[in-house]
């Protein structure tokens, strides 16, 4: 009657197993099942105990490191969260330039933060290059007249107007430009 303890022993290593998904207890549970075959037999309890041991660390020594290596290979390597982010494109919404800004970005309205010199203004097509805490580091994905260049004059400059798609409208109240720069 010593095979059910055995057996008992081997399904609480299974459940244990299921709850931590480490491999490391389905190799004692598998100890345990042989155990339970050698105490079925008629083995002594010396015997049975040896073969636990035995058939334990020889699963651990031999089948866990391939299952580990097979399942980590199956893995998907699927980008989450904020690296998930990282490169989508967005569209900026207030004047953005290396101190503040605000772009749409998958549906949602994210503070943002040019990655370059001057300012891109409203409507500039975007991508994200970064995540710094919760501001989109982005930069332009078109060539933006001025942008990042030297020329300073009303003919494409910094000053110049926006050329692209109309301004979306803001609730009253809501800031459309970007704050002036902190000295």
């Amino acid at each position: 009657m010593e095979w059910y303890w055995w057996l008992a022993l081997s399904l609480i290593l299974g459940v244990v197993e299921v709850l931590i998904v480490d491999l490391l207890f389905l190799m004692f549970a598998g100890g345990a099942l042989a155990a339970t075959i050698a105490a079925a037999l008629g083995a002594p309890l010396a015997v049975q105990v040896a073969v636990f041991a035995v058939v334990s660390v020889l699963l651990l020594v031999a089948i866990r490191p391939w299952a580990l290596r097979r399942f980590k290979k199956e893995e998907p390597e699927t980008a989450t969260n904020i690296s998930a982010l990282v490169g989508r494109s967005a569209i900026v919404l207030v004047a953005t330039s290396g101190v503040a800004g605000r772009v749409k970005l998958m549906g949602e309205v994210w503070t943002a933060r040019f990655d370059g010199a001057g300012v891109l203004p409203v409507g500039t097509p975007v991508e994200v290059v970064a995540i710094d805490g919760a501001t989109a580091v982005v930069a332009p994905t078109d060539v933006v007249p001025g942008v990042g260049t030297s020329d300073a004059s009303p003919s494409g400059g910094y000053g110049s107007p926006p050329s692209g798609p109309a301004a979306p409208a803001y609730p009253p109240g809501y800031p459309t430009s970007a704050p002036p720069a902190q000295p």
